[in-house]
């Protein structure tokens, strides 16, 4: 059983490592980590603020991924309900 199941139909945030912020509902994975989101969206952040741009249904690539981890304390999310974070 992957270590990301108890998270699926639950709202995460995905950071990426070329520094994108993926925002959505974890629908799915499998034994490669391989994430599949639903409802996603991309946040840019600006010195003008943030924008959010609508993605849809959207899958992630698990060998880029190398660290897994519970959201601590990020600033973008102190206000929002997510789950569960993880960095790919």
């Amino acid at each position: 059983m992957s270590l990301l199941q108890p998270f699926v139909n639950q709202s995460v945030l995905v950071l990426t490592s070329d520094g994108r912020v993926l925002v959505g509902t974890l629908r799915g994975t499998d034994q490669s980590a391989n994430v599949i989101l639903e409802r996603c969206h991309e946040r840019v952040f600006s010195p003008d603020g943030t924008e959010e741009n609508q993605l849809g249904l959207y899958l992630i690539r698990g060998d880029s991924m190398y660290v897994q981890g519970h959201a601590i304390v990020l600033a973008t999310t102190r206000n929002s309900n997510f789950a569960f974070c993880f960095i790919v």
